[in-house]
């Protein structure tokens, strides 16, 4: 962990289950593995995989199935999804779901909720468990999913498994909403700053002030998503972030597809409207050497007073990522000493 002032930050990992140019779906599960034994190692707190649909570079759609593949190879990181989008699924499922992987590695789970299709439209329609699913039905998912995890007899029917799990929940967001919800539920509340920054100050602020304690939680507690793309120097990190760099464009322009390599002086390449693109989504990213990245983590959780954060690095080559997420754990224990 790291102090900050008299508080300790824990550092975490977010894992999209990224597919490299030229490889498969498979591939990428045992990358993923492969970096929660890693973090597992660097006392990483908890590695979270995030839903995603349709998306041929993202491995993680079916996110109970691939923890079950990362919860077999790992012994005491917590894991979790960050997040399961809640209005594809009835919340009894994910109860089931999420009470299964309890009962597989119990203490070690987590349920980050989110409201977006994670998919475009098309995509959106095909998951729905009815035509008239809403995401506006979010809140009254979560209560429902949370009676199904305690075993709510008002409910008349059980989860088998998931009641009586009481497995904790946290609320994603990247708007208002979210930290409004998280606060009127007392839930712990995950920003996702390390794509859609805009509003994060905004959001924590409504959090802390509006926060009502609840059986999970006492006082406001926030996790912030943050890239970090640490190498043994700041030209190296930069070329090692271009693909998600590539991607992030790839994205917005409506041709997502597998990982691709890194290219060097990608970003300077760029017609400045994806520039200055890129420069708003990174706002909360640390690319450099350990220096770099022990200066911009320090001036991110000052401006947040985070918790926690929940630290993505997409990078193409296995060894590179994992190399920058043993640079990150360094950092967090160099401030923290």
């Amino acid at each position: 962990m790291m102090q900050m002032g008299t508080k300790a930050v824990k550092f975490s990992i977010l894992d999209l289950s990224p597919v490299p140019l030229g490889s498969d779906v498979r591939t990428a599960l045992d990358r993923s593995l492969a970096l929660a034994q890693h973090g597992e190692a660097l006392g990483y707190e908890r590695f979270w995989m995030a839903e995603h649909h349709g998306m041929e570079g993202i491995a993680s759609a079916a996110t109970a199935v691939a923890l079950g593949h990362v919860g077999q190879g790992t012994k005491t990181i917590r894991i979790g999804a960050g997040g399961i989008m809640l209005p594809n699924h009835a919340p009894m499922m994910i109860a089931e779901q999420f009470g299964t992987l309890e009962a597989l590695f119990p203490g070690r789970i987590d349920l980050g909720l989110g409201r977006a299709p994670g998919s475009d439209q098309r995509t959106a329609q095909a998951l729905r468990r009815n035509l008239n699913s809403d995401a506006n039905e979010f809140p009254r998912d979560v209560l429902e999913l949370q009676a199904f995890l305690a075993g709510d007899e008002r409910l008349g029917i059980q989860a088998t498994p998931g009641q009586g799990t009481n497995i904790p929940l946290y609320i994603l967001g990247s708007s208002l909403f979210g930290a409004q919800l998280a606060a009127a539920l007392g839930l712990p509340y995950a920003f996702a700053s390390h794509f859609a920054p805009q509003m994060l100050d905004e959001a924590l602020t409504i959090y802390r002030r509006d926060f009502k304690p609840s059986a999970q939680l006492a006082e406001p507690y926030v996790m912030c998503g943050f890239n970090i793309f640490a190498a043994d120097s700041d030209a190296e990190a930069e070329y090692l972030a271009s693909s998600m760099l590539q991607s992030f464009v790839a994205l917005r322009t409506g041709n997502p597809g597998k990982m691709p390599p890194p290219v060097e002086g990608y970003r300077e390449s760029l017609p400045p409207q994806f520039q200055s693109m890129l420069e708003q989504i990174m706002q909360g990213s640390a690319v450099g050497s350990a220096d770099s990245v022990k200066q911009a983590v320090d001036r991110f959780v000052e401006r947040t007073g985070a918790d926690e954060l929940i630290i993505s690095g997409s990078i193409f080559d296995q060894a590179a990522r994992e190399k920058s997420y043993t640079i990150a754990a360094g950092v967090r224990d160099l401030v923290a000493a």
